[in-house]
């Protein structure tokens, strides 16, 4: 069910393969373990994506795609979860990552007000980047790793939801069979 409900927003991997402009890329992209949906490429896909949210930098979604093709992980997916951190969830995601690494370094948290200015950010990175980058790295593999082992128990479990239905199924189809003639 789940690949099936991936597979109605995903485009066939055919059609990726074979678009002119992915062809002018190379042949790593036309790898298809980066498209193919199962359980490892995806539950990777989503920990990396996840990951790289946490990562500071403009063009997250470029890391992540590098990031997939290096893996072997699902691109289509690995590029979406990047949006996890996006202009609204942004401040309160890095504040919480600075807040972690000032916990970590045991240190005093930084007072300051805040200013939307490329001045602002670079006199303020400056004083708070030790415990802003080790937050980051910190609460995103965190966040990574607790993706990747819930999209793993999460697809276990509807496998063996999908095994007990369709046992179930067997059964009823059994039971409304008419019993063999016997002699």
């Amino acid at each position: 069910m789940a690949k099936k409900f991936l597979k109605r927003f995903l485009p066939h991997s055919d059609v990726i393969i074979h678009n002119r402009w992915i062809k002018l890329l190379g042949p790593r992209l036309q790898d298809p373990s980066l498209w193919h949906i199962n359980r490892r490429s995806c539950s990777g896909a989503l920990a990396l994506g996840v990951f790289c949210a946490f990562i500071p930098i403009p063009f997250q979604m470029v890391v992540a795609a590098v990031g997939a093709i290096l893996f072997r992980v699902n691109i289509l997916i690995a590029v979406p979860a990047v949006w996890l951190s996006n202009p609204l969830t942004m401040p309160p995601l890095f504040f919480f990552c600075y807040l972690v690494g000032v916990e970590l370094l045991d240190l005093e948290p930084a007072r300051f007000r805040f200013e939307l200015s490329f001045d602002w950010l670079l006199s303020e990175l400056l004083t708070i980047w030790q415990p802003f980058l080790l937050g980051c790295f910190v609460v995103g593999a965190a966040a990574a790793l607790a993706s990747y082992v819930l999209t793993r128990i999460l697809w276990r479990l509807h496998i063996i939801s999908h095994i007990r239905d369709r046992a179930q199924r067997l059964h009823n189809r059994r039971r409304r069979l008419p019993p063999p003639d016997q002699p």
